[in-house]
């Protein structure tokens, strides 16, 4: 798809208090100094010290300061519950993850990375086969990916949606930043690009956690309607035998939401369920919700 097909799903980017505040500060420094030069130290440690607050933003993944994110599914979800698979697609670890997602008739949203997909195209061509849904994680899942300036963001997230459309068929609406850490600039891209932040409500640490029943149990301890899990296929850690602990985590996860009568959706089928008035906030395009709809083999994508 065109880099013009990509903005034909633009939102208006909308900045949050935070960066209004911060906005304002910068001009009332500038304006300071130009009034009065020799304030110039003190013009200079305010526009410091606002930065403060904006990069704890960035390092917090649930924050909202920055821009919306959801954290967890939105009113019309009901009772149903979503679980994202990072960092894949794995050629050793997703066949399985998509067997134990069969098993139980779950549906899950994989978030992958451009350079596996490459790597691996049938991979995320059995994903969407399968009824669950694939979107954007970056092309290369770089650790300096907060770092980067908006242009170097959006030829990062733009390459993944190229790559991603191409081969899935399915053009991704959803974007997770690489370890969820981000700066102001992000929000902007995303607008741009038609896509909207999600994190997660809870995460089990499981790229580094070896314990799968710790994970599991930082993963359903407080399970409600709305959440959103957050597992990986790509980098999981690994038990003392070798064996990735997200094979040992997907059984527990999957039977406490069955007992806890809550059904599982992916995030764009969660966008569906949402009012046509919130629904057009997110996605004004109607080629979005094309995409939706083409996305989801069930009518309402749950199980």
């Amino acid at each position: 798809m065109s880099s013009a097909g990509m903005e034909s799903g633009a939102r208006r980017w909308k900045p949050t208090p935070l960066l209004t505040g911060t906005l304002a500060l910068h001009a009332g420094a500038a304006a300071a100094v130009a009034a009065q030069p020799a304030w110039w130290p003190w013009a200079a440690g305010c526009v410091i010290a606002s930065h403060v607050p904006l990069a704890a933003a960035g390092l917090w993944p649930r924050s909202d300061l920055l821009g919306p994110n959801w954290t967890t599914l939105p009113p019309g979800a009901g009772n149903r519950i979503a679980l994202t698979i990072d960092d894949g697609p794995d050629p050793e670890v997703t066949p399985r993850v998509l067997d134990l997602l069969d098993r139980y008739d779950a549906r899950a949203t994989f978030f992958c990375i451009g350079d596996a997909v490459r790597r691996y195209p049938e991979l995320v061509v059995e994903i969407v086969a399968r009824g669950h849904a694939v979107e954007n994680h970056s092309q290369r899942h770089r650790h300096n990916f907060s770092l980067q300036g908006p242009r170097a963001l959006r030829r990062e997230i733009e390459a993944a949606q190229n790559t991603l459309t191409e081969i899935s068929g399915v053009r991704p609406l959803f974007f997770r930043a690489p370890a969820g850490l981000r700066n102001p600039f992000l929000e902007p891209v995303l607008c741009a690009l038609g896509l909207q932040l999600a994190s997660w409500t809870r995460r089990g640490f499981d790229t580094r956690n070896r314990d799968a029943e710790d994970v599991a149990r930082r993963l359903v301890t407080g399970l409600a309607a709305r959440d959103i899990l957050l597992l990986h296929d790509g980098n999981a850690s690994r038990n003392p035998q070798g064996r990735p602990i997200v094979l040992d985590v997907l059984p527990m996860v999957l039977r406490a939401a069955q007992d806890a009568q809550l059904r599982w959706t992916t995030l764009r089928a969660a966008l569906d369920s949402q009012p046509s008035s919130a629904h057009a906030t997110l996605t004004p395009d109607p080629q979005i919700a094309g995409t939706r709809a083409e996305a989801s083999p069930q009518p309402d994508g749950t199980q």
